[in-house]
């Protein structure tokens, strides 16, 4: 490997800030905050969605019935510059 074209590879603090959940990784982003986290210093990334946080992962999840928006758009404009058929 060549000397001096790699990124620095260390480890990171990832703060959640909607429910203030924090967890360290390794990466290669640049950041300018530091933050000490369980005793030690780590440069910060604040983010604002974790898997602490998405709905996805914490069963807040809101499924959307999507079924019905192609009825209600074929009724509202019919087959004027549809490209499918209507299927009856």
């Amino acid at each position: 490997m060549r000397a001096g074209i790699h990124p620095n590879y260390r480890e990171v603090l990832f703060h959640d800030v909607s429910n203030d959940f924090k967890f360290v990784t390794r990466s290669t982003i640049n950041t300018r905050d530091k933050m000490e986290f369980e005793g030690k210093e780590y440069p910060l990334v604040k983010i604002e969605v974790s898997s602490e946080s998405h709905p996805f992962y914490t069963g807040k999840h809101k499924i959307v019935d999507t079924a019905g928006r192609v009825d209600k758009f074929r009724k509202k404009f019919g087959s004027v510059g549809s490209r499918t058929s209507v299927a009856e």
